[in-house]
């Protein structure tokens, strides 16, 4: 049983799914049989916590859910805050089962309840991390490593944020390299300059 069946069954989220964020439960498809580009199994959403009990329960309510799920779905829930005082909820899938659908459901889910609290503007954005077993030829990318697709809530877009060997190095090359290769599945953010860098993903 997925995520979504399990989730649904147990808690309605207000308001209609966000098409956009789901897009990349069809686009990893073509990222692994066409870009040898893998899901990793994890993915994250990052919000601006308030130090209240109301929302803290809510964070509690969903974090109970995704965890009491977890002998059916696999998918497990943690949670940690970065040295900016970002909260991140982390999202995994069973060992060896990849479910890119199922992450974007749990996703959904988390950033559902925190908009249905009316506390949407902490939001900032989702991140699902992909593998790249070798780097394509031209690609600037020095072998193997970590590839995110990153959702911002505020925008509407997805880019690709691809690390570097290095202090704080992206690989921009290969960055605009999966734009042009997923401009078809995946609504990507045409202001580069909003490309913002994560340093630190915990995923």
């Amino acid at each position: 049983m997925g995520l979504l069946n399990i989730l649904t069954g147990r808690r309605q989220v207000k308001g209609p799914a966000p098409d956009r964020l789901f897009a990349i439960s069809t686009a990893w498809v073509a990222l692994q049989t066409e870009h040898n580009i893998n899901p990793a199994g994890t993915a994250a959403i990052v919000f601006q916590a308030l130090a209240t009990g109301e929302f803290e329960a809510t964070l509690r309510e969903m974090e109970d859910v995704v965890k009491a799920t977890g002998s059916e779905s696999g998918t497990a829930v943690s949670t940690q805050d970065d040295s900016y005082g970002y909260r991140w909820m982390i999202l995994r899938n069973a060992e060896g089962k990849p479910s890119v659908e199922d992450l974007a459901v749990g996703i959904n889910a988390v950033s559902g309840s925190i908009e249905a609290a009316g506390h949407g503007d902490r939001l900032l954005c989702a991140v699902f991390a992909f593998t790249q077993s070798s780097a394509p030829s031209g690609s600037g990318s020095s072998g193997s490593g970590r590839i995110y697709f990153i959702y911002n809530y505020k925008r509407g877009y997805w880019y690709p944020f691809v690390p570097a060997p290095g202090d704080e190095q992206r690989s921009t090359e290969r960055e605009l390299q999966i734009k042009a290769q997923m401009a078809d599945e995946l609504p990507i953010e045409p202001e580069l300059e909003r490309w913002f860098p994560l340093w630190g993903i915990p995923i």
